[in-house]
C-alpha cells in the first residue's frame, strides 16, 4: 500500500498523543489504524515508547500521578494486544526470553514495553507476570530453557529480590545457562554488577538491544 509521509507521521502521533491523554477507549482503534497503514511494527513501537516518556516525564514533574501511570500503561497493553500477533508473524525467530516483575512488586509497565521491544526484535518472550517468586523464574528456566532471563521491579524494596533470583537459579546449576539483565527506576548498573546480573540499569529499549546483542554474539562464537 502507497502512503505519503504526512499519513505515517499523522498516524503515529495519533498513536503518541492517545498515550500521552491517556485515550484507553481509542488506542486499539488508532493503533490498528497505524498497522492497516502498513507503518512498520518497530516504528510503531517506538512511537510506543516515546509515549511512556512523556508520561513518565509529567509523572516526574507532578502533573500526573500513579494514576495516570496506570492508565497509560494500560494503553500499551492495549497496543501490544493489536501487534503481538504481527511480531510473531513477521519476525524471524532469534532466542528466547523469560521475563518477569519480581515477588513483592506489581508494576508492568517498563516490562511490557521491554516485553514489546525484544518481540520487535525477533524473540520468542514468555512473559511471567508480576509479583514472580524465584522458584516460578527457575521452573520457567527449565521448562523453556531460554537464552535470556529479564527481571524488571519499580521499587527499591523489591529489586532486593533480583538477587533472590539468580541465587535460587545458581543453587540448581542454572545460572550458568542464561544471560541475565535486570531493570527499572531503581536498578542501577552498579546494583546489577554487584548481584551477580550480566546486564542492567538501562532502559527497555537498550536492554532489547543488549539482548539482541548477546544473542549476536553468541552465533558468532558457535560458527553460525
Amino acid at each position: 500500500m502507497y502512503m505519503d509521509l504526512g499519513s505515517k507521521i499523522n498516524a503515529l502521533d495519533n498513536v503518541l498523543n492517545a498515550i500521552v491523554n491517556l485515550d484507553l477507549d481509542s488506542i486499539s482503534i488508532l493503533c490498528r489504524n497505524a498497522v492497516e497503514l502498513d507503518i512498520g511494527i518497530q516504528d510503531i513501537v517506538n512511537t510506543v515508547a516515546r509515549a511512556m516518556e512523556v508520561v513518565g516525564r509529567k509523572y516526574e514533574e507532578g502533573e500526573y500521578f500513579l494514576s495516570e501511570l496506570i492508565v497509560a500503561g494500560e494503553c500499551v497493553k492495549e497496543c501490544f494486544k493489536v501487534l503481538d500477533p504481527l511480531f510473531r508473524e513477521s519476525s524471524v525467530f532469534i532466542g528466547r526470553a523469560v521475563v518477569g516483575t519480581v515477588e513483592g512488586d506489581l508494576h508492568d509497565i517498563g516490562k511490557n514495553l521491554f516485553i514489546m521491544f525484544l518481540r520487535s526484535m525477533g524473540f520468542d518472550v514468555i512473559d511471567l507476570g508480576v509479583d514472580v517468586p524465584p522458584q516460578k523464574f527457575v521452573e520457567a528456566v527449565k521448562r523453556y530453557s531460554p537464552d535470556i532471563v529479564g527481571m524488571s521491579a519499580l521499587l527499591t524494596t523489591t529489586i532486593v529480590n533480583m538477587k533472590e533470583v539468580i541465587k535460587a537459579l545458581e543453587e540448581v546449576g542454572l545460572r550458568d545457562r542464561v544471560k541475565i539483565i535486570v531493570g527499572g527506576a531503581a536498578v542501577t548498573k552498579e546494583f546489577a554488577k554487584e548481584i551477580g546480573a550480566d546486564a542492567g540499569g538501562v532502559d527497555a529499549y537498550e536492554g532489547a538491544l543488549i539482548c539482541k546483542k548477546w544473542i549476536e554474539e553468541r552465533k558468532l562464537l558457535e560458527g553460525f
